[in-house]
């Protein structure tokens, strides 16, 4: 599928990973919408800002009906609340689940019609290797990536008859704000969104960037002495 010429819609465009998602639909010769909450926020020469709150239905609403002719769809928006499943708040946790989970849910329903408009059209679900196992102090996130996972499984499948192709991204910790404070090695988000782009166009229904989720992947079907080897 080539992305030249294409009309894309990024979610999250503003900053991080989705501003680098933009920039190189860009340069590929796309045609891009750059949804922010704030659409003042986006500085990205060449990119239509749209106002896109993906936790708010009516705003998702607005904003295809302020687009034409989407074929790419890139659920890239984000929240970390660093929220615990056993104590933390509850408004953390739903606002984890409304945003990766519900948010990329309304946002692909809002625009599956545009879509279905091509013989061939695409969307992209940033994920994350927390999708596969998850760690201390980012339980509420990757339980949101997790349910995130299945339903692009499930989209996968519902959405393949009307030529839409589905995509996972499975990624680390990117060098960007969200996750400034974690000590950890981290990937360059322009190298990532390149790759992720690569995989979109070859029609890879699952994109695994990095080491650190290659090597979750590979021990998935370990089960959870080979996930969590020290608490099995």
């Amino acid at each position: 599928m080539d992305l030249a010429g294409r009309t894309a819609l990024v979610t999250g465009a503003n900053r991080g990973l989705g501003r680098h998602f933009a920039e190189q639909l860009i340069k590929r010769g796309a045609t891009v919408y750059a949804g922010a909450r704030n659409p003042a926020s986006v500085d990205l020469p060449g990119a239509v800002p749209i106002a896109l709150d993906v936790t708010d239905p009516e705003s998702v609403a607005a904003a295809a009906r302020a687009t034409s002719g989407v074929s790419i769809l890139i659920n890239n928006a984000g929240s970390f609340t660093g929220a615990s499943l056993a104590d933390g708040s509850l408004e953390d946790i739903r606002l984890e689940m409304d945003t990766h989970y519900f948010g990329t849910l309304l946002v692909t329903r809002a625009f599956a019609p545009q879509l279905a408009e091509h013989d061939e059209s695409a969307v992209l679900n940033v994920l994350s290797v927390l999708s596969w196992v998850t760690r201390p102090g980012f339980s509420a996130y990757a339980a949101a990536k997790s349910a995130a996972w299945s339903l692009t499984s499930a989209l996968r499948i519902e959405l393949a008859g009307q030529g839409t192709g589905v995509s996972a991204l499975h990624v680390g910790f990117l060098d960007t704000d969200m996750v400034g404070h974690v000590d950890a090695p981290k990937s360059d988000p322009a190298v990532i969104a390149a790759l992720a782009l690569d995989g979109v166009e070859a029609g890879e229904p699952e994109i695994v960037a990095d080491d650190r989720s290659r090597a979750v992947q590979s021990r998935l079907s370990g089960g959870v002495a080979a996930l969590y080897p020290r608490s099995a």
